[in-house]
């Protein structure tokens, strides 16, 4: 198992590289092409985005830690229910569940690290008020495995097989870094009400303002909980057209 768990690993460390690089990459370029969807009139300094990315690659030590020892116990059987067969639709649905699941993970443990006695951890992510593609990860390692533990107690507890976790991870890692990225490109009527969708403005408010938006993918913890920002649905509505335009393509 321990080789099983250091193979994985290094193929979860290494994946996590390239997609933090590759789609940050793409997301900068098409940011230089529309700097009207700009949402923050804050411009990031060039050497705390360097420090990010520091951050970001002690992050992932953790993260891929935590997937690569769920993946390694259910390949070992090691897990209290054996895993379900993936089919096509069997997948879906699973994958639909998987995200529900973490959405609620998400803001708990979100509010939690918000907690004083343990604020001192995520404090780091909020250094970068006006977040960048590059501050997805950059967390404390404490913060980080707060927020991915999700990624092994899934496989151990539940038959949702580790291929519908790589999938719900691939999803999340896009989120997040697009949720991150400063830039609004998504904008639009399923990313307000009377749909529970988010677009980049939302988790960028919480960045600006730090108390309100602790959701992930969809808003309705936040509704529910009264912690979503009073102006998020009217700032989405006037930020519609811009970007429909910025839009590549």
């Amino acid at each position: 198992m321990l080789i099983d768990f250091l193979l994985c690993f290094c193929l979860t460390y290494l994946g996590h590289l390239a997609a933090y690089f590759g789609l940050g990459a793409l997301l900068q370029r098409i940011n230089r092409a529309a700097p009207q969807c700009r949402i923050q009139h804050r411009k990031p300094d060039p050497r705390f985005v360097l420090r990010e990315i520091r951050n970001s690659l002690v992050a992932l030590v953790p993260i891929s830690a935590l997937m690569a020892g769920g993946i390694a116990a259910q390949m070992n059987g090691a897990t209290l229910f054996a895993p379900v067969a993936p089919g096509l639709w069997t997948g879906a649905a699973l994958l639909v569940l998987t995200l529900l699941l973490y959405d609620a993970w998400f803001y708990w443990a979100h509010r939690l690290m918000h907690w004083r006695p343990l604020y001192r951890f995520h404090r780091i992510h909020h250094l970068s008020v006006a977040p960048t593609p590059w501050s997805n990860y950059s967390d404390h390692p404490v913060d980080a495995g707060v927020h991915q533990l999700f990624l092994l107690v899934l496989p151990l507890v539940t038959p949702i097989p580790f291929e519908v976790v790589i999938a719900h991870r691939v999803i999340d890692h896009v989120n997040g870094q697009i949720g991150h990225n400063g830039f609004e490109y998504f904008a639009g009527p399923l990313a307000r009400l009377p749909w529970p969708g988010l677009c980049t403005t939302f988790h960028d408010q919480h960045h600006a303002r730090f108390t309100c938006n602790f959701g992930n993918f969809l808003s309705i913890w936040d509704r529910i909980m009264g912690t979503i920002s009073v102006d998020y649905d009217h700032r989405v509505r006037d930020r519609e057209s811009t970007a429909r335009a910025g839009r590549p393509g």
